[in-house]
């Protein structure tokens, strides 16, 4: 049984329920319990994609009460195919396609290369 749609989870219709779960443990694991009052690994869901995203916590007064937002990698989702493709930013945050994985039915694997991260241009 997946996740309930609705607005409430973000889910949305059209992204499979359990490879939305498995991103989301995903970056829960990303960050040690201790550590997430100052940093979060989030998905954010839209309608044919997750971004995985750093969040940091204010650092300065001056500028303001909001988490910063780093978006880190894009998984794109083919309804046709149902196969993930990985996306990574530029300094510009627009998303390429990253060619050293091929889409898969397996978010895992692309889930794996970014923590994996063999050209070092999700994490630097």
């Amino acid at each position: 049984m997946g996740l309930p749609s609705g607005p409430d989870n973000g889910v949305v219709p059209g992204l499979p329920d359990l490879d939305v779960a498995s991103v989301r443990r995903w970056c829960e694991r990303r960050v040690p319990e201790h550590a997430r009052s100052q940093v979060r690994m989030e998905c954010e869901i839209a309608a044919r994609h997750l971004t995985v995203v750093e969040r940091r916590a204010p650092w300065r007064e001056d500028f303001g009460p909001e988490w910063s937002r780093l978006p880190i990698a894009r998984l794109g989702y083919s309804q046709t195919t149902k196969q993930w493709s990985l996306y990574w930013r530029d300094r510009n945050l627009k998303f390429h396609r990253y060619d050293n994985t091929p889409p898969t039915t397996d978010i895992r694997i692309l889930l794996d290369e970014i923590d994996n991260d063999p050209t070092r241009i999700f994490w630097g």
